[in-house]
């Protein structure tokens, strides 16, 4: 069974998934910060993070250019369970791809995709998802891929919820972002996941520009199109896989600077935290810990929760966590509501 460790190279590998100027917070929002959050040690750590670092009394204060917050997007401000969103679109996407290369119809691994055998395509090799992946993700120009994902979302619904998948962002996660960007920091998204898909809606839901995205990159090819069009093409081609120790490489790649803060949820994340908090001066690594089975899911294996292929949460990554003073945010216990539409 592919785990998170197999299927982030292999998203990367096969070509980068595929898509958003910070929104500014409402009066409201920052008159009461974090207010989806209970009271307690990890909001507590939040607050007073900000405070240190942007006030100018403060032996911990940061400058502005300095100010930089990231944030992994699976598990972290979303939900990845019960498979990570752009797996989804590309296992969907498979008949339209279908549909204008019937000679894949017969071949391996899109019959079994087509046949809609869950346990089937549950089975499907790294080598097959690759295949897969290779044929949703590349072949077309970038404003393409941008339109077929955004019809995609527009149209897609998780099982669980029956709701769009960009309506499952965690809102007090949206509310840590709020807090940062009022203290001046500017946030990316730092994900396993395609660059190019995250772009597509990190501005709508996330208040993030696409210069502030970084992903899994594939290359791109300059054509002329057309009557003189000039286009860029997707090729499956890998430029950078953001997962590990991908995660430094790409932050030092796109933003030229380690950050002050960094937030996770998995193993995939470790090398980010590191980055961010191993240097002098002040700095915050958070984890978050999917442990509310009731409100949306529990997996770990650490602490005694599900084992689980997809955001695995070790009992190494909870030591490390100790040994270096991550803060864990436990979903159960410090979160008054999940979803925005949470009542």
């Amino acid at each position: 069974m592919l785990t998170r460790r197999d299927l982030m190279p292999a998203l990367a590998a096969a070509v980068a998934l595929g898509t958003v100027g910070a929104a500014r917070p409402s009066a409201a929002q920052t008159a009461r910060p974090l207010a989806s959050w209970n009271e307690g040690p990890a909001k507590q750590r939040l607050l007073d993070f900000i405070h240190a670092t942007t006030d100018r009394a403060s032996a911990q204060f940061v400058p502005p250019e300095g100010r930089i917050a990231t944030f992994d997007q699976d598990g972290t401000l979303w939900v990845e369970h019960p498979i990570y969103t752009q797996v989804v679109y590309c296992l969907e996407r498979v008949p339209a791809v279908v549909a204008k290369r019937p000679e894949l119809k017969q071949a391996e691994p899109f019959r079994t995709v087509l046949s809609g055998d869950r346990a089937a395509i549950a089975k499907l090799s790294l080598r097959d998802l690759e295949t897969i992946l290779a044929a949703t993700l590349t072949g077309m120009t970038i404003e393409a891929f941008q339109a077929e994902v955004a019809e995609w979302l527009a149209h897609a619904r998780h099982p669980r919820w029956g709701r769009p998948y960009t309506d499952l962002v965690y809102q007090p996660m949206l509310e840590v972002m709020e807090l940062f960007r009022a203290g001046g920091y500017r946030t990316y998204i730092v994900t396993g996941g395609g660059q190019d898909f995250v772009r597509v809606y990190s501005q709508r839901v996330y208040g993030i520009p696409p210069e502030q995205v970084v992903g899994s990159a594939g290359g791109t090819r300059f054509m002329m199109e057309g009557e003189g069009r000039p286009v860029l093409i997707k090729e499956p081609r890998l430029l950078l896989n953001d997962d590990h120790a991908g995660k430094p490489e790409g932050i030092h790649l796109i933003i030229g600077r380690r950050p002050r803060a960094a937030f996770g949820n998995s193993g995939g994340d470790q090398e980010m935290l590191e980055y961010t908090t191993l240097n002098a001066g002040a700095r915050l690594g958070m984890l978050v810990l999917h442990d509310d089975a009731m409100r949306e899911y529990a997996y770990g294996p650490a602490r005694g929760l599900p084992p689980t292929h997809v955001g695995t949460f070790g009992a190494a990554l909870d030591a490390e966590a100790t040994r270096r003073g991550w803060t864990i945010i436990s979903m159960k216990r410090d979160w008054r509501r999940i979803f925005p539409f949470d009542t």
